[in-house]
């Protein structure tokens, strides 16, 4: 089974285990005298939608292309630079707290808190004497609401042991009502400066059933002599849309709650209990994973404490792969809002990075795992804000820029911010976030095959994007057309003076973003037969983009030119973009430009880099992408050693969620991949894990793989495809070709000594 599993209650909430159906988060402490679940919901962000572009913006722009293409003045172009900058994105916030204080407990033993990933239910247990406390909670998407049952048994039997009370509080300025079996809290979050009123929200505790006595009190509703009690809570806000302000009237916000805790009540325990198992299944048990020999035995934390410490654990990266998947299904589902920094689990008022969605790759690697680790619906709410993006966008790109088309900064936020951020220019002044998002909709169609969705949904939002770019991108006297100003995201080069800058033109970055979103916005074009013109004006335009260099230490330049380093070990990579996620650069095609990417990679990693959870989960998929197995499990371990906490949330330090979502794609990137237009079969496969599964992977193309392996070697492996079409099967030295139909499955046999 898997699980995460501790032999005590959280003391802190980087240990408390997370619960989630895409709006709806909790972390549970498992604390017996006082229960504590920290409770959020997806919408719930200070400020509302405002005009944030600078109105010296569009008039500072051409001055920043001169000082940078005619005088090389980088210092004057970056100070210019905060006249195309705006105010900084909302704040996610937090909910509320639902406590539970159970009076009369003495001496516990046989504590046990755990989280099963089959059926994403928690429990806590513990003794008093011969009494068994046990509590379950579980969080359902189907109804929208967070479901608790609390019992005591004596002798295998419900007793009346159970004596204590419910409470609800919050953060946020706020007020609570006690009414027969409900809890009421009703609340406002501050706007975005903390100053003005904000969103409004509601949070509702009702008494599902209760065997045993209630007895509501002045905050509270208290229990006594019971023997099991159920509780369902729901919670809603006064959000209206990412281009409305969050003022509904606070007596719906209610309605919503009281609707949602209404329905509940006409089914038992059993059945709310089983339609979430039933519905979290059909994600979750898609993929099976073994990679070898694990301490199952062992608590949690106790593993990761000895991979602290270099041990090996290879049941654990299988649980991490896993719990990933988990983490995805928890904070990204069809109707909710995307995982943000933080998926969408954050205490604080003011939460690190405003727990918003950073676009420069934070948002993204997200959601590197949705498609190949057969998660495609938790994908959707990304598409859902990148066309609300475009809409914000397309006002951004028009009157900051005088380009047609749309554009994403470097951050955004609920409100679906577009423009540059206020702060340093070396994060802030990036005009790429949108290119960046479109990759995901034309992956969602690589992996499905989906028509309708590219016609309807893909490449409508890829070609707005495209459109900025060919309006973005001005001639050089070099006779290329780069993109000035521009950034290598949060990258910082040395003048010859030795003041350091970060704006110049064309970073490497810049220019394999784009080439990907021509390319794909040319495919795309062609599938669906429409736009010839537009189709050649982009391959014309693909053919006038900057050469990649390799600079005189054999690395892939990060710059337009090579530039000394302010930071060598910095934590982006951001110029290994076109070989992953991208597929500009492969192993295949050119070997010298392949070199260059991983003497890029030696070069950072020889620095220091990978030292936040989220930038070693990049340097695992390229590693893997290098078909360096050993290397990938070394940053893989690294990861789990350094960077995460003892729920296993991935840290930056703080918590961000990212790191979690990249090692998980990571691992799937190891056993198999499909980017270069074929499946290739156990391409990054470490000599630690010489015997295991995996079953259920996607593949480009629309595949389902599964593979096994013994000694190292594939054994088997079964290709189910869900459409007509060729299919290229690489594993080891062997290739075979295979024209697969719609259902049809093919087994493929490798060689085992």
């Amino acid at each position: 089974m898997s699980r995460l599993w501790y032999k005590q209650p959280a003391a802190s909430w980087d240990e408390a285990l997370p619960l989630g159906n895409g709006s709806l988060g909790a972390v549970v402490f498992g604390q017996p005298v006082c229960e504590l679940l920290q409770l959020n919901h997806d919408t719930l962000w200070t400020g509302g939608p405002r005009n944030t572009i600078n109105s010296q913006g569009k008039n500072a722009l051409r001055e920043i292309r001169r000082l940078i293409m005619e005088e090389e003045d980088y210092t004057a172009a970056e100070k210019l630079c905060h006249h195309l900058q705006g105010p900084d994105t909302a704040k996610y916030q937090p909910l509320g707290d639902l406590l539970f204080k159970q009076h009369g407990l003495g001496k516990i033993r046989n504590y046990e808190r755990e989280l099963n990933l089959e059926n994403a239910i928690l429990t806590v247990s513990f003794q008093v004497d011969d009494v068994t406390y046990k509590r379950e909670f579980f969080i359902s998407y189907p109804h929208q609401i967070l479901v608790g049952r609390f019992t005591a048994e004596r002798g295998g039997k419900l007793s009346p042991e159970l004596n204590g009370a419910f409470h609800m509080s919050s953060q946020q300025h706020h007020k609570v009502q006690i009414e027969d079996q409900c809890i009421t809290l009703k609340g406002q979050c501050l706007g975005v400066n903390r100053q003005e009123e904000g969103m409004g929200f509601t949070v509702q505790l009702g008494i599902h059933s209760i065997v045993g006595e209630l007895e509501p009190l002045r905050d509270g509703l208290g229990v006594r002599n019971a023997s099991e009690v159920v509780v369902i809570l729901s919670s809603a806000t006064s959000f209206r849309g990412f281009d409305q302000q969050p003022n509904l009237p606070e007596m719906m916000v209610t309605e919503r709650c009281e609707k949602l805790l209404a329905l509940a009540q006409t089914m038992s325990y059993e059945q709310l209990r089983e339609i979430h198992i039933s519905d979290y299944d059909r994600l979750y048990s898609r993929v099976q994973i073994d990679l070898g020999v694990g301490r199952d035995e062992l608590p949690t934390d106790e593993r990761l404490a000895q991979v602290q410490n270099g041990a090996h654990d290879h049941g654990l990266i299988a649980l991490y792969f896993q719990y990933g998947r988990y983490l995805l299904i928890a904070s990204s589902r069809q109707g909710s809002q995307p995982a943000n920094l933080q998926g969408i689990w954050n205490k604080e008022l003011d939460p690190p990075w405003r727990s918003n969605y950073t676009l420069n790759i934070n948002a993204e690697m997200n959601y590197w795992l949705a498609e190949n680790c057969s998660l495609p619906e938790c994908h959707e709410p990304l598409f859902t804000m990148i066309r609300e993006i475009s809409e914000t966008g397309s006002e951004v790109a028009q009157k900051l820029y005088g380009c047609r088309g749309w554009v994403a900064s470097h951050n955004t936020d609920i409100w679906r911010l577009a423009t540059p951020v206020s702060g340093d220019p070396v994060w802030a002044i990036w005009q790429m976030g949108g290119v960046w998002l479109c990759q995901h909709l034309w992956e969602h169609f690589a992996f499905s095959g989906d028509r309708q969705f590219l016609r309807n949904t893909a490449y409508p939002l890829m070609k707005g994007a495209a459109q900025f770019c060919l309006d973005w991108l001005v001639p050089h006297p070099s006779g290329y057309l780069v993109t000035c100003p521009s950034t290598s995201p949060e990258n910082k080069f040395v003048l010859q003076e030795g003041v350091t800058a970060s704006v110049s033109m064309s970073s490497t970055m810049d220019i394999m973003l784009i080439w990907e979103l021509f390319t794909n916005c040319i495919e795309a074009s062609a599938i669906l037969d429409v736009d010839n013109e537009f189709r050649e004006e982009l391959m014309r335009t693909r053919d006038q983009l900057p050469p990649l260099q390799i600079g005189s230490q054999g690395q892939l330049l990060e710059w337009y030119k090579e530039f000394e380093e302010a930071e060598p070990g910095h934590r982006h990579i951001s110029h290994l973009y076109g070989f992953y996620p991208g597929r500009r650069i492969t192993v295949d095609n050119d070997p010298q430009l392949v070199q260059a990417v991983r003497r890029s990679l030696e070069l950072r990693l020889s620095h220091g880099s990978g030292h936040t959870g989220w930038s070693r989960g990049w340097i695992i998929n390229v590693w893997a992408r290098l078909r360096e197995g050993d290397l990938a499990y070394e940053n893989l371990h690294a990861l789990l050693a350094h960077s995460t906490l003892p729920n296993l949330f991935d840290t930056h330090p703080p918590f961000q969620i990212d790191g979690n979502f990249g090692g998980t794609a990571g691992i799937a990137e190891m056993l198999l991949q499909s980017h270069a237009g074929y499946l290739h079969l156990l391409p990054a496969l470490p000599g630690r894990w010489e015997n295991g599964f995996v079953r259920g992977l996607r593949a480009r193309g629309g595949y389902t793989v599964d593979i096994f392996w013994n000694e190292g070697r594939l054994a088997e492996a079964v290709i189910t495809a869900a459409h007509n079409g060729e299919c290229l099967v690489r594993w080891e030295d062997q290739e075979m070709s295979w024209q697969g139909r719609t259902g049809e499955k093919l087994v493929v046999r490798g060689k085992v000594q």
